[in-house]
């Protein structure tokens, strides 16, 4: 009987997996028809732009979605070359924007903001409406030609915040002791797990780029809507525009409406029937109906994504791995036909060996005669700005968060939570003195202590060589403007850590400019990967991952990581931005 059901259960098996592999086959004929399916823009199209769908530089293209009706969002870059598009396609008419939430960092706003701005030289028209609009949603959302918000909604006009958050006194009570190695007085990022709240150098320095930032969106919404900025800060300390009636009549909305008084009013700017159906299109379809990838050239310039947290080895789809990217920046070094690199920078850095690793093969690739130029997204701190400092030219946005030039290490010690809450306890037999370091299971000597503070202070020297090299600046400046100290783009470019304002499209402009060409094919790396390889890669620990993110929020993800990670690090020397921060 234990035979007979011993080959039952493997038959079983067996038809499973053979089922399993004809559903995989079946879906990978599907995708591949419903890809191949042409998308047609209708006459007098309006161009749907949601800023709740995120516009990610690096995008992992998901070929279920193909199959299940959903539409992959554009990369950013990609959404900024649609909007251009539009403005010349007599097929589209205007823009609506669809602005109760913005998902978009404040430099990726800032891009699209700019090719919004552009549109509208078309004299084409562009509505934003919410049922409610956020304060970052209304920052893009300006520079329409009408805004208007639903008459029983929300807008949000009240300035900026921001929140970390400090685990000191939770580890504290579970006996957890956090050893702590750092470079950089301003290098807060083991803030949350030696203090309970901000130092005084944390404070001065997240006061000086919030500040900034909310300057810059101050300043873009005065010029789009002809506004005061003294006002308009005034409106924001003093709560005076909590309802939007109040936006209203500070002429910060055009009107109130609801929906469908709003599609009233695009029908009237189309010169449609009051019962006509609207051709809206979103950028995801419209993506699939027109070509903005350029046409066929033997000379490329190649444009790296490096999106995520710099991390050693293989990484994941959103990090940026040192494996993956040494060996594509190797590729790209030995094709003749690519002649110039645009390294889009989107990360708050990681791994210290990681970045090192990508700095020299970047430097390889220059020393082959390809210009680099970095183009900074949202963040490009830290690690980012160890991958970036050695580029021929830096473009950052105004509102680009860089810098963090710092180093530090976290050895947490468990020895006492293991043995007071769980009653576990270690022992162990060594070689020698140092051949268990680091350890998570017992405190560090003196003597340990000392030699991972050398190691945190020799990484932070090479770093700020690297930047000093890389920006032909004297070392001693480069430390004065260092010290893990966060700065915003246009701070950056005074500084002399980038070269002046600019997105992508403006890094790719500046890289062919520099390699001495005019036409150009643009390939973007990592190149998007196939089927087969996203059902190997997609396993059941990401499955659990994006449903655990849906689960607690972005937010509250973001955190557990950053928590499950210094369990993991063990002494590991990083260059990363300070701990999450969340601007409200």
């Amino acid at each position: 009987m234990k035979s007979f059901f011993k080959s039952f259960f493997a038959s079983l098996l067996a038809l499973i997996l053979f089922f399993g592999l004809i559903f995989l086959l079946f879906f990978g004929i599907a995708g591949a028809f419903l890809a191949s399916e042409k998308v047609t823009v209708e006459g007098k199209s309006v161009l749907v732009i949601d800023l709740s769908k995120e516009l990610k530089d690096r995008i992992i293209e998901d070929p279920i979605a193909e199959i299940t009706g959903e539409d992959n969002q554009p990369d950013l870059n990609t959404a900024v070359k649609l909007i251009e598009n539009a403005a010349k396609d007599s097929s589209v008419r205007g823009i609506y924007i669809l602005a109760k939430d913005n998902a978009n960092g404040f430099a990726a706003s800032s891009e699209l903001r700019k090719a919004l701005q552009s549109f509208r030289m078309s004299k084409k028209f562009i509505v934003g409406y919410g049922d409610y609009i956020s304060q970052k949603a209304y920052y893009v959302a300006s520079v329409a030609d009408r805004v208007f918000c639903h008459p029983k909604g929300m807008f949000e006009w009240q300035g900026m915040s921001v929140e970390y958050v400090f685990f000191k006194s939770m580890i504290d009570k579970l006996e957890i002791k956090p050893q702590i190695f750092y470079a950089g007085k301003f290098k807060s990022a083991t803030e949350p797990f030696r203090a309970t709240s901000m130092t005084d150098a944390n404070r001065e320095q997240t006061g000086v780029w919030l500040n900034d930032i909310y300057g810059e969106m101050v300043n873009s919404v005065a010029v789009s809507r002809n506004k005061n900025r003294d006002s308009l800060k005034a409106y924001a300390n003093q709560f005076l525009l909590d309802r939007p009636e109040k936006a209203v009549t500070a002429g910060l909305l055009d009107g109130l409406k609801y929906d469908d008084q709003v599609r009233s009013e695009i029908r009237a700017r189309l010169k449609i029937d009051a019962n006509e159906k609207i051709n809206f299109i979103s950028l995801a379809k419209y993506s699939k109906a027109v070509n903005v990838g350029g046409a066929y050239s033997k000379d490329k310039i190649a444009i790296v994504l490096a999106e995520g947290d710099i991390v050693y080895g293989k990484g994941s789809p959103d990090q940026i791995g040192s494996d993956e990217y040494l060996a594509l920046l190797r590729k790209i070094r030995a094709d003749k036909s690519i002649k110039a690199l645009v390294l889009r920078v989107n990360s708050p850095g990681g791994s210290s060996l990681a970045s090192e690793i990508i700095w020299r093969e970047l430097e390889l690739i220059k020393k082959e005669g390809k210009k680099i130029v970095v183009s900074m997204g949202n963040v490009a701190a830290s690690g980012g700005y160890y991958i970036a400092c050695n580029a021929d030219k830096i473009l950052v946005q105004p509102n680009t968060i860089t810098g963090s030039i710092g180093v530090f290490s976290i050895v947490p010690d468990f020895s006492t939570f293991m043995n007071n809450k769980l009653g576990i306890t270690f022992d162990r037999v060594k070689t020698g003195e140092y051949a268990d370091l680091p350890s998570v299971t017992r405190a560090m000597t003196e003597g340990e202590k000392r030699f991972i503070q050398a190691q945190v202070d020799q990484i932070y020297l090479d770093f700020k060589t690297r930047v000093a090299d890389g920006r032909k600046r004297d070392i001693g400046y480069i430390d004065s403007i260092a010290q893990g100290r966060v700065w915003t783009g246009s701070r950056a470019i005074t500084l002399g850590l980038a070269d002046r304002v600019g997105g992508l499209e403006e890094a790719i402009a500046e890289a062919a400019k520099m390699a001495g060409i005019k036409e150009f094919k643009v390939r973007k790396y990592p190149e998007p990967k196939s089927l087969l390889e996203y059902l190997m890669e997609k396993g059941s620990t990401d499955f659990a991952a994006s449903t655990l993110q849906k689960e607690l929020g972005d937010e509250e993800y973001q955190l557990l990581k950053r928590i499950r990670a210094m369990k993991q690090e063990k002494g590991e020397i990083k260059t990363q931005l300070p701990f999450e921060f969340i601007i409200k």
